[in-house]
């Protein structure tokens, strides 16, 4: 039998808008709202006991610094890795990919995105058709065999930041 995969799939935290202080989108940070309120989810997230072995993020800034806060407000600060199916209209094929690689050395993976596609991600991980909306900073936890890092899966829980931070408390 093949070892179970647990999936992390994170929404980015609170960034700053659109327009014209941020001309490529690529490069909107967090604000510091977002980050405030992400680190004390992280914390919600550290209360339930949650332990990753490799966080794989979008390369866009407001992913990568959702990425580093979760990374460093869990006990064993896992590694961060920037996968690039996981930007805006990654496919779910190489985001499947890249986690079949990962899962030779790692069992427990979050992955930190962007809505729609993490949402849709998702969905074909749980074999649905659609989208699950995720609200910035959510965290949806998804069991997959190893073998078949495809799904479908299983839904193990999914989190809002608002109860995230409530469980920080």
């Amino acid at each position: 039998m093949a070892s179970i995969l647990e999936l992390y799939l994170v929404r980015h935290a609170i960034a700053a808008e659109r327009g014209p202080a941020f001309l490529d989108d690529r490069l909107r940070p967090l604000t510091p709202e977002g980050t405030r309120r992400f680190k004390e989810a992280v914390r919600g997230l550290a209360a339930l006991g949650l332990e990753l072995d490799i966080v794989l993020t979008s390369p866009l800034t407001r992913a990568e610094e959702t990425a580093a806060l979760l990374a460093a407000g869990l006990q064993g600060r896992p590694p961060v890795e920037t996968v690039v199916a996981l930007a805006p209209g990654g496919r779910f094929a190489a985001l499947v990919e890249a986690v079949g690689r990962q899962s030779r050395r790692h069992r427990r993976i979050a992955l930190v995105g962007h809505e729609p596609g993490l949402g849709e991600h998702a969905a074909r991980w749980l074999g649905a058709r659609g989208q699950i909306e995720f609200r910035k900073g959510a965290v949806c936890a998804i069991e997959v065999e190893g073998a078949t890092p495809a799904g479908p899966g299983t839904l193990r829980w999914f989190l809002p930041p608002r109860v995230l931070r409530r469980l920080s408390r």
